[in-house]
């Protein structure tokens, strides 16, 4: 844990710095406005919804029971119907911001731990600046940016969503990189 001691400035600031381009990013340049699409006929929707008390969680239609249930032809006719999805539920109320930041600056936390985790294990106190930077930025992009490629493989989000969040992922890794690249610890 020697690499907590060295490292604990630019593993908190990258954070931070992570933190607010996120804010920027998501609150004043709108670049993520249209990543989800209304419901037609909303309130009927949200009607059907409630009057089956619907709880919070993650749903997918049709559902099959087992993988050989999968198979069946009345199974394989709910697919054709369609529709066919994943839906995930909150819980009622306006949503938690707080709880969800708080969450993300930990996580922003953790990534910059394990970027320089890395780069403490692959370079020497003195490092350049570039070599820093390169080694902390892609350990930062992967985790970053690369998560959400998933949701499109497996989930159905929309291609140009995660564009957008690869996007973003892209950036909060240059800033990690910039950061621990601008007080990578030199030599003693």
């Amino acid at each position: 844990m020697e690499f907590l001691s060295e490292l604990w400035l630019p593993i908190l600031l990258s954070a931070v710095f992570v933190f607010l381009v996120s804010s920027v990013l998501h609150m004043l340049i709108p670049i993520h406005c249209g990543d989800h699409d209304r419901l037609p006929d909303e309130d009927a929707m949200l009607a059907a919804l409630r009057e089956h008390g619907l709880k919070p969680g993650n749903y997918a239609f049709p559902r099959p029971s087992s993988m050989k249930d999968m198979s069946t032809p009345e199974m394989t006719e709910r697919f054709k119907q369609g529709p066919v999805g994943y839906m995930t539920v909150l819980p009622n109320g306006m949503p938690a911001m707080g709880k969800s930041l708080v969450q993300w600056f930990v996580y922003s936390i953790v990534l910059s731990l394990v970027a320089g985790y890395v780069a403490h294990a692959v370079l020497e106190s003195g490092a350049h600046y570039l070599a820093v930077f390169r080694v902390t930025g892609t350990v930062a992009i992967v985790g970053y940016a690369f998560s959400s490629v998933q949701d499109s493989i497996w989930k159905g989000v929309k291609w140009s969503t995660t564009a957008k969040f690869l996007f973003d992922g892209v950036i909060y890794g240059l800033v990690t990189a910039g950061t621990f690249g601008w007080l990578w610890p030199g030599d003693a």
